[in-house]
């Protein structure tokens, strides 16, 4: 059985292209691998807490107290549920050029010494290195402007994308595709085209992933 993990990232429930591209992502998973299981981190919805001089303290602890354990337990959790996870599926909008801070904040609590990643200064100028290998990441995103690609108008202006990718990559994600929506706030045809384009991609994707992880896509099976 395959395991996803689903995150969504953006502050609005209803109205949200992020989360529209996600449900129709994972339904179109479900219609072939009916028997995975898909786990949902709602980020969006709940934030996590930002960390602290006290989170960080306990994070570096060799012999935690009780109050750091519990300091660490939503932590623990998160990473647990990113461990245990083939693929991830992260719906996310950009915010004022970047991350929303939600999203920031899942991050600082799962990119953790000794738990995702390994500091060791043997290694030279490059200490820090993945404990997680082998993961796949589904980066689905949405833009209120457009032309962020090398030589369009807003070349450069796109944090969210490469702090994504480099982020992820100490949680062992090692393969990344990317679906987004741009021209939202245009609410023009070039943003109905993108739109469209975003969504027809999405079942494509999905096959491309299941070929290339050997997985099969079985739609006679029942969850139930």
């Amino acid at each position: 059985m395959t395991r996803l993990l689903r995150i969504d990232a953006s502050a609005r429930i209803t109205r949200s292209l992020t989360r529209e591209l996600a449900d129709r992502f994972t339904q179109s998973w479900r219609e072939r691998r009916p028997l995975d299981e898909i786990v949902l981190r709602d980020v969006g919805a709940n934030p996590p807490p930002i960390i602290t001089e006290d989170w960080i303290a306990a994070a570096f602890a060799m012999d935690r107290s009780n109050d750091e354990q519990r300091l660490l337990a939503l932590s623990d959790e998160l990473i647990a549920e990113v461990a245990s996870a083939d693929i991830m599926v992260m719906a996310t909008p950009m915010y004022n050029d970047g991350m929303p801070a939600a999203l920031k904040a899942w991050f600082d609590q799962v990119v953790r010494i000794d738990k995702t990643f390994t500091f060791d200064l043997s290694r030279g100028d490059a200490p820090l290195e993945p404990i997680f290998a082998g993961k796949t990441l589904i980066l689905l995103t949405s833009w209120g402007e457009f032309g962020f690609a090398a030589g369009e108008p807003n070349e450069g202006r796109d944090s969210l994308t490469p702090h994504v990718r480099t982020a992820s990559r100490y949680l062992g994600v090692e393969t990344i595709h990317q679906v987004g929506i741009e021209y939202q706030e245009f609410g023009d045809k070039r943003f109905e085209a993108s739109r469209k384009a975003a969504f027809a991609a999405l079942d494509p994707l999905v096959e491309t992933v299941i070929t290339a992880l050997g997985l099969n896509s079985d739609r006679s099976k029942s969850a139930a």
